[in-house]
C-alpha cells in the first residue's frame, strides 16, 4: 500500500505528513535536551560548592551522597523524557498507519480528496520557524565506474568520501518560502524502501549490544529525530538481537565443549579471544571481534540497513592481514548484501571512522591499500553469490583529513581496480579510398 502511494502523486501528500510528525518529534526533542542541560548545569553548581567546602560544611560522605543523588535525578528525568517520547511516537505510528489506509482509499478515484486536502492544511497549520542559513561545508569526494570479472564483465560505482558517517542518517525537513522541500537523497530512501536497490552502511562498534557509548550513543540520536513508521524502534531492535546473542553465545559455548577449545585463533587478531563467558563461566551477550548485527530503518536520510560490525582496538594496529576477523566479516557482509538486495553499501576505508595518532600517512595507506584489494577480492566473488547486478561501494574516510591524503587514496583506486574507460573511435575509422 504504501509503496504504491510513494510512487503515485500521492508522494508530496506523503511527506508533508511526515514532515508535520517530524516536527513534533524535534519539538520535544529539544525540550529534553533543554531540560537535561539545565538540570547539568544546577548539579555541577550543586557539586562545584560541595567540593569548596570540604572538611568545612561537608566530608567524603556527604559528596558521595550528593553525587549519588544527582545520578538518581538525572535518571529520573531522562526516563520522564523517554516515556514521553515514546508515547508520541507509538501515537503518531498508529495515526500514521490510518492515515495511509485511507490516503490510499482517496486516492483510487485518480483525484485529490479529503484525506489529501486534511493532511496539506494540517502540515500547514505548523509554525514556520525562522529558516537557519547554515552553509554546507565542502566535502571531498571521488566516483569511479570500473569493470569486474574475466567473461562476464559487470559494472560497478566506488565513491571515495570525506564525511561524518552520521551524516548519512541525519535528514532535516526543511521549508523554502514555507513550502516542503524534501531532501532528494530522503526522497530517494524513501522511493526505495520497499525495492530490490536498498543502501546499507557499516559502523564500527564495541562488542556490547547497546546504544549507551561513543559512536553508537550519536546512532540512537540520529534515529531519534523522527519516528520509523514501518520498522520498530532501534530501542526495540536491540533487545530482540540482545536475545540472540545469547543463544549464538550459548551455542559457542557447546561447540566450544565438544571440540576441546577454542580453533577461532587464526583470524589475524590476538584479541579476538571469546567475549561470550564471564570469568566465572555465566553467559554474556557481548560478541566477538567480527560479529555483526542488522537494524533496519525507514526515517534515515540515505540508508534503510545499517551493519554494526564488532571491532577492537587491534585495528589501530598497522600489522593487520587479510584473516583479520573484520576484514572476514565484510566479505560476509558483502555477501549478505547480495542475498537481500543490497545494492549500496558505504563503509569505513580504514575499518574506523574516528583519526588517532599512530594514523600517519604510511598507516592510512597501508591500511587503504589492504581493504581496497580485499573488498576487490569479494566483489569478485559476487558472481559465484549470484550478485550479477550493478552495485556502488562507498569508501568513507574521517572528516578532515588532509587535501593530499585523500588525493593519494584517490589516485590507488584506478591502480587497485580496472577503470571503465571510454573508446575513442575517431581513429579507428576506414580510411576513405582515393
Amino acid at each position: 500500500m504504501f509503496h504504491t502511494l510513494i510512487h503515485s502523486p500521492a508522494l508530496e501528500t506523503i511527506f508533508k505528513l511526515e514532515h508535520t510528525y517530524s516536527m513534533a518529534v524535534e519539538d520535544i526533542v529539544k525540550q529534553r535536551d533543554a531540560a537535561l542541560r539545565k538540570l547539568q548545569d544546577k548539579q555541577a553548581k550543586e557539586m562545584e560548592r560541595a567540593v569548596k567546602n570540604l572538611d568545612i560544611t561537608h566530608d567524603d560522605l556527604h559528596v558521595n551522597r550528593l553525587a549519588a543523588i544527582h545520578f538518581e535525578n538525572t535518571q529520573r528525568e531522562e526516563s520522564r523524557w523517554d516515556n514521553e517520547l515514546r508515547n508520541l511516537q507509538d501515537s503518531q505510528r498508529e495515526e500514521f498507519h490510518e492515515w495511509i489506509k485511507n490516503l490510499h482509499e482517496d486516492m483510487g478515484n485518480g483525484v485529490e480528496g479529503p484525506v489529501s486536502r486534511r493532511i496539506r492544511a494540517l502540515s500547514e497549520s505548523m509554525p514556520v520557524e525562522p529558516e537557519e542559513n547554515v552553509p554546507d561545508q565542502p566535502k571531498m569526494e571521488e566516483s569511479y565506474t570500473i569493470h569486474l570479472g574475466a567473461q562476464m564483465k559487470t559494472m560497478h560505482n566506488l565513491r571515495l568520501m570525506s564525511i561524518d558517517v552520521l551524516d548519512l542518517g541525519r535528514h532535516k525537513p526543511n521549508r523554502e518560502g514555507g513550502i516542503l522541500i524534501p531532501q532528494p537523497q530522503r526522497l530517494q530512501t524513501a522511493l526505495s524502501l520497499y525495492s530490490t536497490n536498498l543502501s546499507g552502511v557499516v559502523l564500527m562498534v564495541d562488542d556490547r549490544v547497546s546504544s549507551y557509548t561513543g559512536i553508537k550513543r550519536d546512532f540512537a540520536t540520529v534515529c531519534q529525530q523522527s519516528t520509523d513508521f514501518h520498522f520498530p524502534d532501534l530501542e526495540t531492535q536491540l533487545r530482540v538481537i540482545h536475545q540472540g546473542a545469547l543463544r549464538v553465545n550459548a551455542r559457542r559455548k557447546d561447540k566450544k565443549k565438544l571440540s576441546g577449545g577454542d580453533s577461532s585463533s587464526s583470524s589475524g587478531s590476538e584479541s579476538s579471544r571469546p567475549t561470550s563467558l564471564h570469568e566465572d563461566g555465566e553467559l554474556t551477550t557481548n560478541l566477538r571481534t567480527g560479529d555483526f548485527y542488522v537494524t533496519r530503518h525507514s526515517n534515515l536520510a540515505e540508508c534503510h540497513i545499517i551493519f554494526h560490525l564488532v571491532s577492537d582496538d587491534s585495528l589501530r594496529s598497522s600489522d593487520i592481514n587479510s584473516r583479520h576477523r573484520c576484514i572476514l566479516a565484510l566479505r560476509n557482509i558483502l555477501k549478505y548484501a547480495v542475498q537481500f538486495d543490497i545494492l549500496s553499501i558505504t563503509l569505513p576505508l580504514f575499518l574506523m571512522y574516528e583519526m588517532y595518532e599512530e594514523m600517519t600517512i604510511p598507516w592510512c595507506i597501508k591500511r587503504a591499500e589492504l581493504v581496497f584489494k580485499c573488498v576487490k577480492g569479494f566483489m569478485m566473488e559476487m558472481a559465484t553469490w549470484g550478485g550479477n547486478e550493478s552495485r556502488t561501494i562507498q569508501f568513507v574516510v574521517p572528516k578532515g583529513i588532509s587535501d593530499d591524503l585523500f588525493s593519494q587514496l584517490s589516485s590507488m583506486l584506478p591502480q587497485i581496480f580496472r577503470m571503465s574507460r571510454t573508446v575513442d573511435l575517431t581513429h579507428t575509422a576506414t580510411p576513405k579510398r582515393k
